[in-house]
């Protein structure tokens, strides 16, 4: 797996990757992650890509990223209590 690119942004770490005829989108904030998968033959390369990266699309990841947060401290205060 190889780093094609990387997209800069206030809040997250954006990479690109490609590896076996995918494009692997990561996106991470802090300790969580979120990764997607698309073929090569489905979108035009890193410029394809970054047109998928709508203010649409973008919200929904930032809203998931809340979510997994959330998740996370009440997983680890009923841990803790």
């Amino acid at each position: 797996m190889r780093v094609i690119a990387i997209i800069p942004h206030p809040k997250l770490s954006i990479s690109i990757f490609s590896m076996n005829d995918k494009y692997q989108i990561q996106f991470i904030a802090g300790p969580m992650e979120q990764t997607f998968k698309i073929s090569h033959t489905d979108i035009d390369g890193v410029e394809g890509i970054k047109k998928m990266l709508d203010d649409e699309f973008m919200k929904k990841i930032m809203d998931r990223f809340n979510e997994m947060f959330l998740s996370f401290k009440e997983a680890q205060n009923r841990v803790s209590s």
